[in-house]
């Protein structure tokens, strides 16, 4: 857990005093049964009151003083898991940003979320339990065998007798319970899954007249994490009743020899209360022990979930903005692609090679194919969210792998084809991201993206609240929202990918002749002809490869599947087609 050390180091003052609370909390503790023996043989035995009276006197005052020291020791032991327990969901939230697209994808979000919430709680409590209960327990321990060896050699050894077998058998213990602990939290992850599946999906649930199969589904998983937890809970439940079964025993053998000893006058009546109340603190310690025992397992394969998480390969990290000492940042927006080829990680089939072509300043470039002809990779190459496996990629002439991630994604305005919209108002998704926007600007890129006049007819205009993933508003609403987005940033490269599908013919011709008066190279990624005919360069994609680039009128001179894919749509978009000519 080297995260967990690193991180507790900035409240050791904290953690030391939460420590040294409780070691006179303990000491008070241990010294207790050692008093009342005094109170019983020189007080009670022989008809001393004045004795009786000083004694339970310093009894009271230790008590009061543990009292106040085990208050005080949880405060700072609280102090430091909560912190700590903030700065590792700090770390994690930050490391797990930081993913490049190829690493975010190894992990399920139900996974990370998770391990951002659960499994840093049960580090945060155990940790608490740590400062309070660790070093405490196996002391009352030592020093109940310790102070019943020098209350009565004798009869401390039989309490001496019965720990180590309690010891090993916690060692045993832990080992096991650590392995079922982490099925546990694979579970949880798997129920979490299902959960989010079916709360983000519930409206195609219900369409699908799918309620029964999906609550099968969580049933099962939720079934699978009971019987798993169950399983941890069994093992771990053991020891409190082996724990009673084995002190109790030596509590027997304590009195049985104790009122032997007493008999023969080797012992008082003092001693034997003293040896038994050490015996019961013991047994008692020991119980706890068994809670420490899952708490810990638990908390063990979390931390290495976590590590799991923070140590994932620095290689496959993106490259930081520290490392880069550009000044200039993106002004003209050419990019260029040279002799490109590009596989997922992990995968043997390449989804884009040898791919070739120049987008000049201010130009729209068309990207047509089919489903999975590799169009979305292409630009996600362009905003780094993976890296090209051959060739080169230059923007503004300078290869992508240069520009500061921060710099490259400030100059692109990037519109993904699945829409997402933040709770909020309208304004706020629109100027999400930016700093210090006038409504003047977010009604400018509003009107751009054709969907002021929708906006401002809603009952509190760009005021108005979003539902969650915006539940009210039309596909082609949040569409436009989302280009709105993105062309407030006034980017020198703007990527709409596949982003005007759910756009009527009209509303998507205005926006693309609003969108081509911008001064910005345009990525236009579509299965729509009416979308390309005004482009300056269209990039045919077939199986990942480039077959055919130019013009419209280029490509219906000379590439026989554009022709074809013309011909196809040309009767459903005449219309439009008619007036774009």
């Amino acid at each position: 857990m080297p995260l967990f050390f690193r991180l507790i180091k900035k409240y050791r003052v904290a953690a030391i005093t939460a420590i040294v609370l409780m070691l006179v909390e303990l000491a008070v503790e241990l010294v207790q049964p050692l008093l009342i023996s005094k109170i019983i043989d020189d007080g009670i035995a022989r008809h001393d009151a004045g004795v009786v009276l000083i004694w339970c006197g310093v009894l009271v005052a230790g008590t009061l003083l543990a009292f106040g020291a085990g208050i005080l020791s949880s405060f700072y032991a609280a102090h430091v898991s909560q912190s700590l327990g903030y700065d590792i969901r700090e770390k994690l939230y930050g490391k797990v940003q930081a993913f490049s697209y190829s690493v975010f994808n190894r992990f399920a979000t139900s996974s990370l979320i998770t391990r951002l919430t659960n499994d840093v709680t049960q580090v945060q409590d155990t940790t608490f339990m740590g400062l309070r209960f660790m070093l405490r327990v196996p002391l009352v321990v030592i020093g109940s065998m310790i102070m019943a060896l020098v209350v009565h050699a004798g009869l401390g050894f039989l309490l001496l007798l019965t720990v180590p077998a309690l010891i090993l058998f916690i060692v045993w213990m832990v080992k096991k319970a650590a392995s079922l602990f982490k099925k546990v939290q694979q579970r949880l992850d798997n129920v979490n899954g299902v959960m989010q599946e079916n709360l983000t999906g519930m409206r195609l649930i219900r369409v699908f007249v799918r309620r029964e199969q999906e609550a099968a589904r969580f049933a099962r998983h939720s079934g699978e994490l009971m019987q798993s937890s169950a399983s941890a809970l069994r093992l771990t439940e053991i020891t409190l009743p082996f724990i009673v079964l084995i002190m109790n025993a030596g509590i027997i053998a304590v009195l049985w020899f104790g009122q032997l000893e007493i008999r023969a006058g080797s012992a008082t009546t003092g001693e034997v209360v003293a040896i038994v109340n050490y015996s019961l603190r013991t047994a008692g310690a020991l119980s706890a022990l068994s809670m420490l025992v899952a708490a810990f397992s638990r908390a063990h394969a979390s931390a290495q979930r976590i590590n799991d998480t923070m140590e994932t390969d620095e290689e496959t990290q993106r490259i930081s903005d520290e490392t880069d000492k550009i000044e200039e940042t993106i002004m003209e927006g050419s990019v260029e692609f040279d002799r490109v080829a590009f596989r997922y990680p992990n995968t043997a089939a390449p989804v884009l090679e040898d791919i070739s072509f120049r987008a000049s300043p201010g130009y729209t470039v068309a990207i047509l194919g089919a489903t999975g002809s590799g169009k979305s990779s292409l630009v996600q190459l362009i905003l780094r969210l993976y890296e090209e496996d051959e060739g080169n990629i230059l923007i503004d002439g300078r290869n992508v792998r240069e520009w500061p991630i921060r710099k490259l994604h400030d100059s692109i305005g990037y519109v993904p084809q699945e829409v997402v919209l933040f709770t909020g108002t309208i304004r706020d998704n629109i100027a999400w991201g930016l700093e210090g926007v006038s409504l003047e600007q977010v009604t400018k890129a509003a009107r751009l993206a054709q969907i002021h006049d929708t906006i401002v007819q809603l009952p509190n205009g760009y005021d108005t609240l979003l539902g969650q993933r915006g539940i009210n508003l039309s596909g082609g609403q949040k569409q436009r929202i989302s280009i709105a987005r993105a062309l407030i940033r006034r980017p020198a490269i703007l990527v709409l990918d596949d982003s005007t599908s759910a756009l009527d013919v009209r509303t998507e011709g205005a926006l693309l002749q609003a969108i081509s008066s911008l001064r910005c190279t345009t990525f236009l990624i579509t299965q729509k002809i009416s979308s390309t005919l005004n482009a300056n360069l269209i990039v045919l994609l077939d199986d990942g490869r480039l077959i055919a680039q130019g013009n419209h009128m280029q490509l219906m001179a000379s590439n026989t599947l554009y022709r074809r894919i013309y011909e196809s749509q040309f009767g459903e978009e005449g219309s439009h087609v008619g007036s774009l000519k």
